[in-house]
């Protein structure tokens, strides 16, 4: 135990806060906790501007708690897959509302990858890429990537928030403009923000506003088009065509973000370019590794050698974060190995999809988005009944979540389903039927 000289020297100190950190301090010098002893953690002061400022948020999420948009976070106790474990359930849930597109995120191929890269490269890297953070993993890790996207280079960032949070302010200057569809990803439109580039916005995948807004830039030095491939709330499919067209007759550049494409959509899985035929006319692609590439973290820029050396040199989330752990590096070079030898997953994926979206409409829902796409938003419009039914739909055994403002427009409140290849016929057609009898009960309420 710990002597009385020491616990002595322990009750002469006045502050509580000094206190706990001296007693920390015994315990870790003896390796034993005093007996009986109660190490708690100090607690805050109490200021009015702190009081203050609590009570504002406490009414801003009673407000939110009243117009049902509240989110609540359900806990899984399993690996992510087609059929979870959830704290609230005593028996598995089928899961449609994961980016698990192809249903890769427990992959044994991918796990026995990254497990021996922890044996052979640690658990971390304790360090940004340009001081010593960069190990021969990453280099190979963007060298897939490039190849994959038939571009010259590529840079892996933390994630792709952080790699569309970075890229604007990287390349562009007061002097320049870009061009952003309304709805793009936040993430877009935070980096949009951090830039000094004239900000402009077109209609949701309008041309007509898109070609006013290029004929407005005119003055600009470089003028860039951003658009998401594909868009997560509404699996909307970018008309990269017409974009890319229209990019060539204005001497614009054009960046896509393929977080809900790359792998799996187009007939080899390189994403919206190769689905809509204009492989050879993106300058940038920027997508992640967090969905179905695995699922698990990392995003990554792929592009011309010029602009992914600019981005080393200036995107500030590429300078000033940990770089991304060894195993993750390791899993995703296995997955763009496995991607690279068959397209099966994805295949199975387009059929699933087309079972899925057949059943629904059959069942009497309103789909909205892409016909070719795992994205199917089931059409609600109100955000209380959209957060209802997902409950309902746990209670069938069935995962889901319900989307309302501010994730997507006031009147478009939708549950946002998405179909993985990792499931069977089985589970879609339980899902169907789930979706038909929840709709029956809460009609009847």
């Amino acid at each position: 135990g710990i002597n009385a000289e020491y616990m002595g020297s322990l009750s002469s100190l006045t502050s509580k806060f000094s206190q706990f950190r001296f007693l920390k301090m015994i315990c870790r010098l003896t390796n034993k906790n005093p007996k009986n002893a109660v190490v708690s953690r100090p607690r805050l002061f109490s200021t009015a501007a702190r009081k203050t400022f609590v009570q504002h948020l406490g009414q801003e999420i009673q407000n939110i708690r009243e117009a049902g948009t509240y989110k609540n976070e359900r806990i899984i106790t399993s690996q992510q897959s087609n059929s979870i474990n959830v704290s609230t359930t005593n028996k598995p849930v089928l899961n449609f509302c994961a980016n698990n597109y192809l249903g890769l995120a427990n992959n044994k191929e991918l796990i026995e990858a990254a497990k021996k890269t922890l044996d052979s490269r640690g658990f971390g890297m304790s360090s940004v890429r340009f001081i010593c953070g960069t190990q021969d993993i990453h280099k190979t890790l963007e060298t897939k990537i490039a190849d994959f996207h038939g571009m010259e280079a590529a840079i892996v960032f933390p994630s792709c928030f952080d790699a569309n949070a970075g890229i604007f302010e990287a390349l562009l200057g007061p002097d320049d403009a870009i061009i952003s569809d309304s709805l793009n990803h936040a993430s877009i439109i935070d980096g949009v923000r951090l830039c000094k580039a004239k900000r402009m916005v077109f209609q949701h995948m309008d041309m007509t506003d898109l070609e006013k807004q290029l004929q407005a830039s005119q003055s600009s030095r470089f003028r860039m088009i951003a658009t998401d491939g594909v868009f997560s709330m509404d699996g909307h499919i970018a008309p990269l065509k017409q974009i890319c067209d229209l990019a060539d007759k204005y001497n614009a550049l054009v960046f896509i973000d393929e977080c809900h494409a790359t792998g799996f959509f187009g007939k080899t899985g390189r994403g919206t370019p190769e689905y809509c035929g204009v492989e050879g006319r993106i300058d940038i692609i920027n997508s992640t590794l967090g969905k179905a590439l695995g699922g698990a973290s990392g995003g990554y820029t792929a592009a011309s050698k010029e602009i992914v050396d600019m981005l080393r040199q200036r995107a500030r989330p590429y300078l000033f974060s940990n770089t991304i752990a060894p195993a993750v590096v390791g899993a995703s070079i296995a997955c763009f190995d496995m991607l690279c030898r068959s397209t099966t997953l994805r295949d199975k994926l387009e059929v699933n999809t087309k079972l899925f979206r057949q059943k629904m409409t059959e069942a009497g829902f309103d789909l909205a988005g892409s016909t070719d796409h795992p994205i199917v938003p089931i059409m609600l419009y109100d955000a209380k009944l959209a957060s209802q039914f997902a409950d309902e739909m746990l209670k069938e055994g069935v995962y889901v979540i319900g989307f309302s403002f501010p994730v997507v427009p006031k009147g478009k409140a939708r549950i946002r389903t998405q179909i993985s290849a990792a499931h069977s016929t089985e589970d879609i057609l339980h899902t169907v039927k789930a979706f038909a009898t929840v709709r029956d009960r809460l009609t009847q309420k």
